[in-house]
């Protein structure tokens, strides 16, 4: 199988994802585990089905090969958010030890799915450090953008640095903001999206200065998201390819903005796969083989 995934906006070729089938199960599973995960309310599992077959059917349009991982006893409702517990490099996965201790389990259980698909593995790092999927930005194929916050720490970043030494030239470390708090979500791609090589749906209000410059430097744009659609995932943007991208509806003003700059917007209803868990269509899925 072909793997390998330094970017954020190449092709799309193969992606794995989770259907809440296997991670959500039922509306009992849903009623009973969410208030632990954190979730804004129970999802509405029945419509939480139809959000997804959406998402699905975007990427299918574009081409996309979709993996499935199996339901797995030993991981929880947030397991459907597939990005976070790895990074598949031109050498192979990494997986992480999340930060978010009921998520502990799901490297494991990735690795034995993709090992077993022919994805081998380049390292796996251990707890104490904390590293999450979430946190990495590929700025391009050798220079890697990471947020150190409540749920990346210096030595997760430093095990990251090590494993990709020859492949990658530059890592720059984004300090997170405390925002809502280390019980909350907020990674470095809470706060950008790219959508192409020179073009991104950012929120500058958690963006340290220094980074924002770095981004317009590069020749960046960046598309600026409104503070109720930054609380609605509007930041949240999945790039299947140059220009070509998946977000959740509702985000009026960041679509309309990258589709003045070109690109083409597919959009699904997210309230309760994606917003009700703070996991938007980037959230949903672990690229394997970008292209």
């Amino acid at each position: 199988m072909h793997y390998g995934s330094q970017s954020m906006t190449g092709k799309l070729k193969t992606v794995l994802i989770k259907h809440p089938e296997a991670a959500f199960k039922n509306q009992n599973t849903l009623n009973a585990d969410y208030e632990a995960f954190g979730y804004i309310g129970a999802p509405e599992y029945e419509i939480v089905l139809k959000e997804y077959a959406a998402f699905e059917a975007a990427l299918k349009a574009e081409g996309t090969e979709l993996l499935y991982l199996p339901e797995e006893a030993s991981v929880g409702l947030d397991s459907i958010y597939a990005h976070d517990p790895l990074k598949v490099t031109k050498k192979g996965a990494i997986y992480f030890p999340m930060g978010k201790a009921l998520r502990s389990k799901e490297a494991a259980a990735t690795r034995s799915f993709l090992e077993a698909n022919g994805i081998p593995t380049l390292g796996v790092i251990e707890a104490p450090a904390m590293i999450e999927g979430g946190d990495i930005v590929w700025l391009d194929e050798r220079t890697v953008a990471i947020g150190r916050g409540y749920r990346t720490n210096d030595a997760g970043i430093e095990a990251f640095r090590k494993l990709t030494e020859g492949m990658v030239d530059e890592i720059i470390v984004i300090p997170m903001p405390h925002a809502d708090g280390p019980d909350a979500c907020l990674h470095l791609m809470s706060i950008i999206s790219m959508v192409d090589q020179d073009l991104a749906v950012v929120y500058s209000k958690y963006m340290p200065v220094f980074f924002r410059e770095l981004l317009l430097k590069r020749g960046m744009t960046l598309i600026e998201t409104p503070d109720a659609e930054y609380d609605y995932l509007g930041t949240n943007v999945l790039a299947i390819a140059p220009r070509v991208a998946i977000m959740v509806e509702g985000n009026d003003a960041v679509k309309k903005g990258l589709e003045a700059n070109g690109a083409k917007v597919y959009t699904y209803l997210g309230k309760e796969v994606s917003y009700r868990g703070t996991g938007g269509p980037t959230c949903l899925t672990a690229p394997i083989w970008r292209a």
